[in-house]
């Protein structure tokens, strides 16, 4: 389902990749963020990628849609998150993909980090990441993420990869329920290709309380 989109026309350079389920809570907050902190309309899509919501998180999206230049596409999908985030990667457009949870904040001006990172041949990756809490375990947590070590990965700290590398790779691991990211990164670091870059992705700590 296309969500009244402008710019539609105009080729992107990166694809945001959301999956949700039941975030009525906080998508909005999210898509508004985005818009308002990447560095130019034409640079991105996102695409909310829905397992099947039954709160108002559909409608949210489409009402949000309408009132920004930015294209932003609600699909439709099967509930999992690696299935959602297939979905979403097999619709997008962009020559870059981006992987990022619905409680999640990228750094400002994002878009073209990314892009400036896949010039220098950096073809995947992800930010440092900090917590919104100064809970002692998660700060201790969230400054190993400066480290490029596979245990220090994770889905919160989102993800970049180029759309040639990621088909190579065949996606992620649709058996998986939880920790796909986890198997996916470590295919990556596998493959050779992993670059942490050093600005943070801000994430919810809600799981974690």
């Amino acid at each position: 389902m296309n969500s009244g989109i402008k710019n539609a026309n105009v080729a992107c350079e990166i694809s945001i990749i959301i999956p949700v389920f039941n975030e009525g809570d906080t998508i909005e907050q999210l898509l508004r963020y985005l818009t308002e902190n990447a560095s130019s309309p034409a640079l991105l899509e996102i695409l909310i990628v829905d397992g099947g919501s039954t709160d108002a998180t559909r409608n949210i999206v489409s009402s949000f849609s309408k009132t920004v230049s930015h294209k932003i596409e609600l699909i439709p999908s099967k509930k999992g998150r690696s299935v959602q985030m297939n979905t979403g990667a097999h619709m997008a457009q962009g020559r870059i993909l981006y992987f990022l949870h619905a409680d999640s904040f990228p750094p400002k001006g994002f878009d073209s980090t990314l892009i400036t990172e896949v010039g220098k041949g950096n073809k995947a990756g992800c930010f440092r990441m900090k917590f919104d809490s100064k809970h002692i375990l998660l700060r201790c947590s969230q400054w190993f993420t400066r480290f490029n070590v596979k245990i220090c990965r994770g889905g919160d700290q989102s993800l970049f990869i180029t759309k040639e590398i990621f088909d190579t790779l065949k996606g992620f691991d649709e058996h998986y329920i939880v920790f796909e990211d986890c198997e996916f990164i470590n295919r990556l670091y596998d493959h050779g290709v992993f670059k942490v870059i050093p600005q943070h992705v801000i994430t919810s700590s809600r799981k974690y309380q």
